[in-house]
Order: structure tokens, then C-alpha cells, then sequence
């Protein structure tokens, strides 16, 4: 119960920063909405990038941030929506979506 308030009030706090990256960017939203459909299981690069219907650059771009084009501060692992799972010795890096992800995805397709 605590845990879920505490949810609350950080989505709150982060809400309107939230809210602009995913308007800003469509292929923000359609990795976190790609992740959110299969999670609990993570993707990696190439999978989401296919899935999404982009390139490599622009999910890395997205998930951890690039230049101007996609600001690190409003990457979806700065805000907590994805999270990087682990990283095999190949170098293949494994991202999903947290709980608190799963909860913002939630509380936009509710209204």
C-alpha cells in the first residue's frame, strides 16, 4: 500500500516532464508500449528497433539519450521507465519495462 503511494507521488512530481518526452517523441512511446506488451519479458536493441519500425540509432537514442535530438534527460532510462535487465559478456544489452513504467503506461491509457 505504502509502495503504490509512493508511486503516486513520484509519477505526480514527474508527470508533466513524462508526459512531454512521450509527446515529443513517437518512437518513445512505441518502445515503451512495445515493452509494456510483452513484458515481463525484455528486447534488446535490434528486436525493439524492428518491432517498432525503426532504427538501431534511434531506440539507443530514445532509451539512453544522443545529442539534441534525443536529450538524456528525458531518455526512458533517466525516467525510470525502462530499465536495463543485464548485459551478456557479447555486449547484447537486454532493457524492460519497470513497474513504475508499467504505471505511468497505465494511467495514460486511462484517460
Amino acid at each position: 500500500m505504502q509502495e503504490r503511494s509512493n508511486v503516486e507521488t513520484v509519477l505526480t512530481a514527474k508527470r508533466p516532464l513524462i508526459m512531454r518526452a512521450l509527446r515529443r517523441s513517437k518512437i518513445r512511446k512505441k518502445i515503451a508500449d512495445y515493452l509494456f506488451e510483452i513484458s515481463p519479458s525484455g528486447s534488446y536493441t535490434s528486436e525493439i528497433a524492428y518491432h517498432t519500425k525503426t532504427t538501431p540509432t534511434n531506440v539507443l537514442g530514445a532509451l539512453r539519450g544522443m545529442g539534441t535530438r534525443y536529450k538524456k534527460e528525458e531518455s526512458l532510462l533517466t525516467l525510470n521507465i525502462i530499465e536495463l535487465v543485464k548485459e551478456e559478456n557479447d555486449g547484447i544489452k537486454l532493457y524492460r519495462i519497470t513497474d513504475f513504467g508499467r504505471e505511468v503506461l497505465e494511467s495514460i491509457q486511462e484517460r
